[in-house]
């Protein structure tokens, strides 16, 4: 058995950046910026009013001063002339700031008859403008790479970038394997029971930025096995749910090498997760989950989503992992690192007594793995624990 960090290591090494491609902004949400991007004009474009009110010249504002208004400011439609002294435009919120004009007055702190506009209050100290290029001007830069959230959709958007490059997303291939499986609404027989894992790895796959397909269920036979393989051919990552242990049911390792797999390990030493195997098949990375349904979905968070992090062209890790004051003692921990179910609450962290793998209830509940590493001593109420989110 190797340890955690080892095959990490290793399946790092099975993969690589994908290359770069454009698509239209509408579609970079979520999506990897693979290159830096500049922007091509000013925001705002000009000085822009902060407020509805008027444009004046700020040395001629005071308290009862009267100006005569000689014309409108609207977003869409500046005023053309200039102002001058003795002088207010009427503006709103986003337009234009006139030339001769330093200082917007609130409309809330004038009174106006006719064309004849006095400031009734003082005002504040703030001139109410908004100075051109005062969020980003010409050249200033959204740097690679990172994942494309909304609000950098519409950053992008502003700076007048209608094409984003991007990493091409990782295709993923899901296999589940074995004779008691059958899918979601069908209907399973005496001995049988529901492919769950490939369904949560979809999930989790899809959330971190992957295209991945369900392949049918392979039986515990060689063809059947061969023909799902077959099926994931140009995948950049092949995924095998179950199969991967010794047993006699469990043929994944000995058809994969004699598909020609060169595997890279096989066993790790973590609970869940023991029987975690990797290596390449022709030109897909291949890991080979354990069945048991927490084992595989722990598996996913510490092992697949760094390996599509790197894929994507950004760190492996997104965070160290972080620590909580643990809400109760806990037992020493065994020869293995230990990922455990637990939850974050109110700042302290619960561990969950039952830590069987084949509990998805508990899996369900738990938004935090708790990690205990080999031969961790017993911990106290209170003592800090280190965990990753999920």
């Amino acid at each position: 058995m190797i340890s955690v960090s080892d095959a990490l290591n290793t399946l790092f090494d099975l993969v690589a950046p994908l290359e770069v491609e454009t698509v239209p902004l509408r579609a970079a949400a979520g999506r990897v910026l693979a290159e830096p991007v500049s922007a091509n004009r000013d925001q705002p474009p000009f000085a822009a009013s902060a407020m509805d009110g008027y444009a004046m010249k700020a040395a001629e504002v005071e308290r009862d001063a009267m100006f005569k208004v000689i014309g409108e400011s609207a977003a869409g439609h500046g005023f053309e002339g200039r102002v001058g002294p003795g002088q207010a435009v009427r503006i709103f919120t986003g337009a234009p700031v006139p030339d001769g004009a330093d200082f917007v007055v609130i409309q809330e702190d004038t009174s106006v008859t006719g064309s004849l506009l006095t400031i009734t209050d003082h005002p504040g100290p703030g001139h109410n403008i908004r100075a051109k290029g005062g969020d980003f001007q010409i050249g200033t830069t959204v740097d690679a790479p990172r994942v494309l959230t909304p609000a950098d959709v519409a950053l992008l958007a502003a700076m007048n970038i209608a094409e984003v490059p991007v990493r091409r997303r990782p295709t993923v291939a899901l296999i589940s394997t074995g004779d008691e499986l059958v899918m979601p609404g069908e209907s399973p027989g005496p001995d049988q029971i529901i492919a769950s894992n490939t369904f949560g790895l979809d999930a989790m796959l899809a959330a971190a930025g992957a295209e991945s397909r369900i392949l049918p269920i392979a039986r515990d036979t060689e063809s059947s096995l061969r023909m799902a393989l077959d099926l994931a051919q140009n995948a950049d990552l092949i995924v095998t749910i179950g199969g991967a242990s010794v047993g006699d049911h469990d043929l994944v390792a000995g058809v994969t090498e004699g598909l020609g797999m060169s595997r890279a390990f096989y066993k790790v030493a973590m609970r869940p997760g023991k029987p975690l195997m990797a290596g390449t098949l022709g030109r897909s990375a291949m890991v080979g989950l354990p069945g048991n349904p927490v084992s595989a979905m722990v598996c996913g968070h510490v092992f697949l989503l760094p390996m599509l992090r790197v894929m994507q062209g950004l760190p492996a890790m997104d965070h160290q992992p972080a620590t909580a004051n643990l809400a109760h003692e806990l037992p020493a921990n065994g020869p293995r690192t230990h990922y455990m179910r637990a939850r974050l609450s109110g700042g302290d962290l619960h561990v969950f007594d039952d830590q069987d793998s084949a509990r998805l209830t508990l899996l369900s509940e738990a938004n935090a793995l708790a990690i205990r590493p080999p031969h961790d001593p017993s911990r106290s109420k209170g003592e800090p624990l280190t965990y990753i989110v999920i």
